[in-house]
């Protein structure tokens, strides 16, 4: 069957081998020049099974009253006379309680762990590298706050058990009181990954139209029958969105509402000079205070995280990256200093609940595969092998909620 992907995100183009991989001649098609160009290209790394959480839970309301007015806060809402900004807030509000948070979480924990065992089998296939580590994810407090809230959800680690896993965070300004870790938990770089991906789905069949702008879609007799893209038209026997936050407005045009709003995040990545190596942490780590997550890349230190409601906005803020910068600085002293420290800013496209949208449409070829918000990374590959599934007429192995 032929099948055309929309978006070559690391979404898309997990989304195009795993198709490939089942026999369909497919066709993938990115509005830049390159796989992973956009969300996927500077993301915080972490492929976080042991901990895919949604951000809507009851203890986040609170923080976000707090947060209210603070260019530096990890949630920020910039009101917009925008119905779709408005309306994805008080939905996050509601997902915020206690029944529909536990709810919410066994769908991603589910669907991460079978990402994460679909990535293992894929890498082991491939021999695609591209930076991962195997060493876990520590999830570290400096307020006891919060370190009591990991506590109410299961085993923790002492402050001296997690300095053992990250021996770096010794000589942190701010001391680490405990946290919790998965062992079984990896990071990576996801643009090297979604790259090299990209070029091994060509080598099996896959046709890659870069520079290829999605325009628009076809519809005759309750089926999508082509896509005007690049100024051309492209037929297909299905069809998959995976264009991220713009996905909401692609399908807009065909009555098709999802629950997906840009939330965008920043990162900052900082160049390792042997010197700073030495200094800089090798576990993959989240920092619970501030909401960041930090990823050695090679010889590079990733760190992403904030949240910002804000439109469809790709400026950088630098505000928000300096203080990244400083909280870095602050956990690991060794890394003050550090030059050519490189910012961005990218959409992440959010659900409500976190929980992406996976399935068919009311269109019977038309098939979606977006809305993975932080945890896009992380649910990658599972993604993209039950969409497969699902285009070939058979039952993903995944319990999950597809639409």
């Amino acid at each position: 069957m032929r099948v055309a992907v929309l978006g070559a995100g690391v979404i898309g183009v997990t989304g195009a081998w795993y198709l490939a991989r089942a026999g369909h001649e497919v066709t993938l098609m990115d509005r830049q020049p390159e796989a992973g160009m956009e969300t996927s290209f500077a993301n915080g790394g972490q492929i976080s099974a042991g901990h895919a959480e949604p951000w809507a839970r009851p203890s986040v309301l609170p923080k976000v009253l707090k947060w209210l007015g603070r260019e530096d806060a990890p949630l920020l809402f910039r009101p917009r006379a925008d119905l779709a900004q408005w309306m994805w807030g008080l939905r996050f509000a509601l997902e915020c309680i206690p029944g529909r948070f536990e709810r919410n979480r066994r769908q991603l924990a589910g669907l991460a762990t079978y990402s994460r065992s679909s990535l293992i089998e894929l890498r082991a296939e491939t021999g695609i590298q591209y930076h991962q580590l195997s060493k876990g994810i520590l999830r570290f407090c400096t307020e006891q706050s919060d370190f009591d809230a990991l506590a109410a959800h299961g085993q923790t680690r002492s402050g001296a058990e997690c300095l053992a896993i990250e021996p770096r965070l010794r000589n942190s300004g701010a001391p680490v009181l405990g946290g919790v870790f998965a062992p079984q938990d990896e990071s990576g770089d996801a643009h090297e990954f979604t790259l090299q991906l990209a070029q091994l789905a060509e080598k099996r069949g896959v046709r890659f139209l870069r520079d290829t702008t999605v325009e628009g879609l076809e519809i005759a007799g309750g089926r999508v029958i082509a896509a005007q893209a690049g100024g051309r038209r492209l037929e297909a026997d299905a069809f998959v969105v995976s264009l991220g936050s713009y996905s909401p407005l692609l399908l807009r045009s065909l009555g098709i509402s999802i629950p997906v709003y840009p939330l965008k995040g920043y990162s900052i990545t900082i160049p390792l000079s042997p010197q700073a190596a030495a200094g800089a942490p090798t576990v993959s780590l989240t920092d619970e205070a501030h909401k960041l997550v930090l990823s050695r890349l090679g010889d590079r230190l990733r760190c992403a995280g904030t949240a910002e409601l804000t439109g469809y906005d790709t400026t950088v803020n630098g505000v928000r990256c300096a203080a990244i910068l400083k909280r870095v600085e602050q956990l690991f002293p060794a890394l003050a200093g550090a030059r050519n420290v490189q910012y961005w800013a990218g959409l992440r496209p959010a659900t409500p609940n976190n929980v992406p949208v996976i399935g068919r449409t009311r269109y019977e070829n038309l098939f979606l595969n977006t809305g993975h918000g932080t945890l896009g990374w992380t649910l990658a590959a599972g993604s993209g092998r039950a969409l497969a599934d699902l285009v070939s007429g058979r039952r993903p192995e995944v319990d999950f909620s597809f639409r």
